[in-house]
């Protein structure tokens, strides 16, 4: 079967506008090293998306390094929640700038909660170091929830952006999990802080009708997270 000219042009506009949508999510992500290494200058005035690099015949070995101490446990006493999460990502470390990972360490007091959230910018690769954990991660729609009791040693994924969370399931002892992550600067959304406690505030009408309850037990869960928040 041949093709006519006008047909043959068509499919050279879709194939066109396919490989564009494929570069397109190839690209939004962090964006790729065009060298061997941008330690980040945190000084410079420059609004990149990212950071500027410093010089990098500046550059010294302490600039790919920090000690972090990620083999001590973190105090969950003082967190509502019972959980405590360290963060190593190129704000605290811009030796990352433009490497596309980060790192993250969490630590949980008995039933302590890794609440729901998400990471808008990264997937997530945890390891458990100690303890057991349920966790798990929902699906965009129609919300399918992947969930999971690990213990040490394993290791589960959570994909880009999917509302995700662990919990500790020992009653008497903590747990540990470390987590890579796909950027330098994941970013996080806790759901709950985010819904309750956004500044200013999402309406209350939104709110319940959205969760279908009364506006009162609305303004009480919005009391919580301002007042965590301080607003």
């Amino acid at each position: 079967m041949k093709l006519t000219m006008a047909s043959s042009t068509s499919l050279l506009y879709l194939l066109t506008g396919l490989l564009a949508l494929a570069s397109w999510h190839a690209t939004a992500y962090d964006p790729s090293p065009l060298q061997d290494f941008c330690i980040a200058d945190m000084k410079s005035p420059a609004r990149v998306n990212g950071f500027a690099c410093k010089d990098p015949m500046a550059a010294t070995s302490d600039d790919f390094f920090n000690p972090a101490m990620l083999d001590k446990a973190r105090d969950t006493k003082a967190s509502k929640v019972r959980s405590n999460v360290t963060n190593i990502n190129v704000i605290n470390f811009p030796g990352l700038n433009t490497l596309g990972i980060s790192l993250a360490r969490i630590d949980y007091g008995p039933l302590g909660v890794n609440t729901p959230h998400i990471h808008p910018r990264a997937t997530e690769l945890l390891t458990v170091l100690e303890g057991t954990l349920y966790l798990g991660f929902v699906t965009s729609n129609p919300n399918r929830l992947f969930s999971k009791i690990v213990t040490k040693g394993d290791v589960f994924v959570f994909p880009k952006a999917m509302i995700h969370f662990q919990m500790n399931l020992a009653h008497d002892k903590p747990a540990a999990a470390l987590s890579s992550l796909s950027s330098q600067n994941p970013g996080v959304i806790s759901i709950a802080n985010a819904v309750f406690g956004s500044n200013p505030p999402i309406s209350d009408d939104v709110l319940a009708t959205a969760f279908q309850v009364e506006k009162d037990l609305i303004h009480w869960l919005q009391s919580q997270f301002w007042e965590n928040n301080n607003y």
